[in-house]
Formats: C-alpha cells, sequence, structure tokens
C-alpha cells in the first residue's frame, strides 16, 4: 500500500518547491502597496484579463495591497467609431473634443472599470471602482501638445496637478481593491480631462509611498538595443533610465517616464513586465527570476535584486 502514497508525494513535490521559492517575496511585500498599470493586450484577451483579475486577488490575500489603475485606447477607439466620431492622434495622445471625452468618460468609468471590478468581485467582494475625479483624488491642468517646438491645443487631454490620495487609503485600510479609471477633473475651469494611465499610476503610487509600480505592456520590457537586438534589460537604476530616454520608442515613452518619476518619488521599485504572459504580476513578484524590466532609485545601485 505504500507505493501509491510515494507516488503521489513525488507529483505534489514541485507544487511545495513553488510555494517555498515564494516565501522569502511573501515575507518581503507583507503590508505594502502596490499599483498596478492595467493595459495593452490584457486589457482586451479574455484569458488574460481572468488571469489578470486572478493575479490581483492573489495579491490581496497574499497580504499585499493592491491598487489597479486603467486606460482603455482600444475601447474608446472602438466605441468613436462606432458613433462616428473620428480618432485623431497628435504626437502620440487622442485629441480629445468636448464630444469624445463624454465617450472616453463613459468607456473608461461605464465599460472597462466596470468589467474589471466584476472579474475582481468573482473572487469575493474587494474591488471598489473610482475615477480619478471621487473625492478630488486626481486634479487635472489642460496639457498642450508640443509638436516641433509648437504649443498645439489638443483637447480636453490633461495632466495631474495634483493628487489626494485619501479615499484609496481608506478603502485599502478596509482590505479592498480601488480600481481607479484615469480621468480627472481641472480645478481651473471644471472641466473633465482625459490623461495618461501612466502617469497617472505613477502619480498615485507616489501619493501612496508604493512600494512597487507596475506596468503592464505588450513587450517583454525594455529593450537594451531595439530594434537590433531583443536583449531585455532586466534592472537599471534612475540614472541609466534618464539616459535612455531620449532614444526610447514613444509608446515606451510614457511608460518609462512614469517609472522614473516613480522611483524619483520615493517608490521602492518600478517595473515593466509583459501583460502577454498569463499570471505575469505573480512571476515578476513571487519568483527568484523575475520577468520584465525593473527600475530602482540611483541610491540602490550598488544593492542586489529588490
Amino acid at each position: 500500500m505504500s507505493e501509491p502514497t510515494t507516488a503521489r508525494k513525488h507529483t505534489a513535490l514541485p507544487k511545495a518547491r513553488i510555494l517555498i521559492e515564494a516565501l522569502p517575496w511573501l515575507t518581503r511585500h507583507h503590508g505594502k502597496t502596490v499599483v498596478i498599470k492595467f493595459g495593452g493586450n490584457a486589457m482586451i484577451d479574455e484569458e488574460l484579463k481572468a488571469a489578470f483579475a486572478q493575479d490581483v486577488v492573489f495579491l490581496r490575500h497574499a497580504g499585499l495591497r493592491p491598487v489597479v489603475v486603467h486606460g482603455g485606447g482600444p475601447q474608446i477607439s472602438k466605441q468613436l467609431a462606432t458613433l462616428g466620431i473620428e480618432s485623431e492622434f497628435k504626437a502620440g495622445l487622442r485629441v480629445t473634443t468636448p464630444e469624445a471625452m463624454d465617450v472616453v468618460r463613459m468607456v473608461l468609468a461605464g465599460q472597462v472599470q466596470r468589467e474589471l471590478v466584476g472579474l475582481l468581485n468573482q473572487h469575493g467582494p474587494l474591488a471598489v471602482g473610482m475615477t480619478g475625479e471621487d473625492a478630488h483624488l486626481m486634479t487635472a491642468t489642460k496639457h498642450y501638445a508640443d509638436i516641433d517646438g509648437e504649443r498645439v491645443d489638443i483637447g480636453r487631454v490633461g495632466e495631474i496637478s495634483a493628487i489626494d490620495p485619501g479615499a484609496v487609503q481608506a478603502l485599502l485600510d478596509d482590505g479592498r481593491i480601488p480600481v481607479i479609471s484615469s480621468i480627472a477633473r481641472s480645478a481651473d475651469d471644471g472641466h473633465v480631462y482625459n490623461v495618461n494611465a501612466d502617469t497617472a499610476a505613477a502619480a498615485l503610487a507616489a501619493a501612496l509611498n508604493a512600494e512597487t509600480l507596475m506596468v503592464l505592456t505588450d513587450v517583454e520590457g525594455l529593450y537594451e538595443d531595439w530594434p537590433n537586438s531583443d536583449e531585455v534589460i532586466s534592472r537599471l537604476t534612475a540614472k541609466q533610465l534618464e539616459k535612455l530616454l531620449p532614444d526610447l520608442a514613444s509608446g515606451m515613452v510614457p511608460k518609462m517616464q512614469g517609472c522614473l518619476h516613480a522611483v524619483r518619488n520615493g517608490v521602492h521599485n518600478a517595473r515593466v513586465i509583459d501583460g502577454r504572459v498569463q499570471h505575469s504580476i505573480l512571476l515578476e513578484i513571487f519568483t527568484d527570476e523575475g520577468i520584465g524590466t525593473m527600475v530602482v532609485p540611483d541610491a540602490h545601485e550598488d544593492e542586489g535584486a529588490a
């Protein structure tokens, strides 16, 4: 009778090893706040969305305090097209007319956020949806695009001028998972503005004194010499990142600028990870190898892996 028992133990053993590997990371991250920017393919692929929700709930039950910030570019473009409103971009930013802003607000707060809250809440009554408008969480000023040295009006596009994280902090203290849409109201003109979700996540991570900012992308991380090489930089300091910024592909700029802002404003580390990989968040936080690119403050230059 002893043989089957031995076989069962052996088949389960790798699972135990995986759990034990996670132990030092569970200890290190317990009670810490992690801000996750949800975007890219992970937002539109059903399996990736479900895996993302599982990861975030796992973090919460593992003793971390996750906060999710999201945009919704593909969904906004689709809805604008349905309504016959043309999508126009200048300097990588969506030109947002008042009519387009109504659609942006509806899609982000009424569609993307609701779906994400629903996915998270399949695992328990945890997620609460907010926008940057709620409780003055984010205040915006109008952003003008710089095109060839010229200041160009691109409509209701904003940049964050202030953050009051009190409502998010209260939700975290209550054991909830805040899910935040990146729109904000201006104190100057009262209008609601569309805010880049990478920028919003970075500003919120700094305001919350988060341990980690995690940005999901559609690439493996920051490439060392793109397009000549697909070698991913696993770790770099703020100073090293600053030198690379002028040469980055336009899509990576707001993400890496966000990472730079975060680690220069009290966030312990910022990570860009591949959202196309199922459970990439767990792989990054709870395994020795990690995946993607980690940015650390300059003071951490000589330290071991964070």
